[in-house]
């Protein structure tokens, strides 16, 4: 009698805790899908359907003109072009920069490397603007150490161009980058060490072991590098609005499109304008930033997730 107790017992609570997990799974897919389909709503709305009482998600009227002009004002085939060609260009060398720093920090013993690490995780949790004033100054006036001066005579103004990415990006200190390096650190520790003393036995320095034996087995963990820095690369309107002023990445343009649009709709910044229908095309123009994404993310979502299980982040 007790064990049938028992067992009825269990089943309950494996019964509980899959409605539990059912709710919690519901409630974040509600929280994270409902204001993508919101704006997908929105955007095939017509004009006359915003004061319709009786429209809330299906449009009596289904309409493409929404987005017409919001691909017309962002100008959104050159602004996709450039924001893949920025986000991957910074994707690829960040990886780069930042495996060979988490290798080090993993496998390499040398004098203040406790140190250094603890300065990597600080670049973690110091907010960016507490360094944006002085990077910028920096960029603004860009000596190479006193360098540049010495052969031109005066600085390099790096501002509005994609130089500030690429120089981040290769000295592994672009966006998020000490949460890359943790990620390679954890992952080559867990490497068995084996592996690199018989490279060395063979004859390989410390060059040839990391990429002929350390890096093709850290494959999970470049792939997930590799997306969390594109996706926050793409996403990345801190930096990028900072950095490039005139530009056209979907950063800039978003930022933009408010003006843009007060001044294409109603014929000038002064007049005046309807803010629902307003808020309707740059709903349309947030859609178009993150339809890119949404689209990546449906082909490489299991390549992320199996990564994410053998990556660092779990180690």
């Amino acid at each position: 009698m007790s064990i049938a107790r028992l067992l009825s017992f269990e089943n309950w609570k494996r019964w509980l805790w899959s409605v539990v997990r059912f709710v919690l799974i519901a409630g974040l897919s509600f929280v994270i899908l409902y204001p993508i389909l919101q704006k997908i709503a929105t955007a095939i709305k017509h004009k006359n359907d915003l004061y319709s009482p009786i429209v809330v998600w299906i449009p009596e009227t289904f309409t493409l003109e929404n987005f017409k002009i919001a691909i017309s004002i962002m100008d959104y085939w050159n602004t996709l072009l450039n924001t893949f060609l920025l986000s991957g260009v910074t994707t690829i060398l960040t990886t780069a920069s930042c495996a060979l720093a988490g290798y080090a920090f993993a496998r390499l013993s040398f004098k203040g490397s406790k140190l250094l690490f603890a300065g990597v995780i600080l670049t973690i949790l110091v907010p960016p603007t507490t360094i944006l004033i002085p990077i910028y100054m920096n960029l603004k006036d860009f000596t190479l150490m006193g360098i540049i001066p010495l052969l031109t005579g005066e600085s390099v103004n790096l501002l509005n161009s994609y130089w500030p990415f690429i120089l981040t990006a290769i000295t592994a200190n672009s966006l998020k980058a000490g949460l890359y390096i943790f990620i390679f650190r954890q992952f080559f520790r867990g490497i068995p060490k084996v592996m690199e003393e018989a490279a060395y036995i063979d004859g390989a320095g410390v060059g040839t072991t990391f990429l002929r034996i350390m890096l093709p087995n850290a494959l999970p963990a470049m792939i997930t590098v590799m997306l969390f820095s594109f996706v926050w690369q793409w996403n990345d309107s801190f930096y990028t609005t900072t950095y490039l002023t005139s530009s056209n990445v979907m950063a800039t343009q978003l930022s933009s499109l408010p003006y843009n649009l007060s001044i294409q709709l109603e014929g000038g910044v002064t007049t005046n304008k309807d803010p629902f229908y307003m808020s309707m095309v740059q709903d349309t123009g947030i859609l178009l930033a993150i339809l890119p994404l949404i689209i990546i993310y449906l082909f490489v979502q299991r390549y992320f997730v199996e990564s994410i299980e053998r990556s660092g982040i779990v180690g």
